[in-house]
């Protein structure tokens, strides 16, 4: 599909793409700023490290967690743990952060894990499906912060096919129902074309709940 990203939806209209939920603009500009000053302090207190995959190679985006449990990867496969590989409990998850899961998805239950993504430019995530959690009833939400972001999604055979569409700072996905179990992934971040990180780059937040 297109490799510079076309001008975004209207803010504030949700959008049914592939089976997901697109929620554009759901974060404006103040909002967006706090919340990575709360994402700045989980990184402070476990740093973002980069997941070796099951077949040995280094992820090329950097990770940490808040919450209950973070998502972790190495030679023996995928699955969550109660500690960040440093040691120590993770952080927990930032008000700012489960506000949105509360509006989104209600107040029933909060998420056992805010699993951090740090893309710097050339990072992508390959098509997976998030099934490590034991209850796929509950959605996992995503929250874009900073560069933009190419994202693909599919059906839940990794041969269906895939659509593409541009993900922006300030909006929110909601991958649930029939887009629980999707093929999913991000295939190009877009340089510079935000200022709201320091560092640069894009910054996703995904809210989990796992047990």
């Amino acid at each position: 599909m297109e490799n510079t990203p076309p001008p975004g939806p209207t803010t504030g209209t949700a959008l049914h793409i592939g089976g997901a939920t697109l929620h554009p603009g759901f974060l404006d500009a103040e909002s967006q700023a706090a919340m990575v000053g709360d994402i700045a302090r989980i990184m402070h207190l476990a740093p973002p490290f980069s997941p070796i995959t099951s077949w040995g190679k280094p992820m090329s985006v950097a990770m940490t967690s808040a919450g209950k449990y973070g998502w972790f990867s190495d030679r023996r496969g995928y699955r969550y743990v109660t500690a960040h590989p440093a040691g120590g409990a993770w952080p927990p998850i930032p008000t700012s952060v489960l506000a949105v899961w509360r509006r989104l998805v209600g107040r029933t239950r909060d998420p056992d894990c805010c699993l951090v993504n740090h893309y710097r430019p050339g990072a992508r995530m390959g098509l997976h499906q998030d099934r490590d959690e034991a209850d796929f009833s509950w959605p996992v939400l995503s929250i874009s912060l900073g560069d933009e972001a190419r994202f693909a999604i599919g059906g839940t055979r990794r041969s269906d096919p895939v659509e593409r569409f541009w993900l922006r700072s300030g909006d929110v996905l909601l991958l649930g129902g029939a887009a629980r179990l999707a093929y999913h992934g991000v295939d190009r971040i877009a340089p510079e074309s935000s200022a709201l990180i320091p560092q640069g780059g894009r910054i996703n937040l995904t809210l989990r709940v796992v047990d």
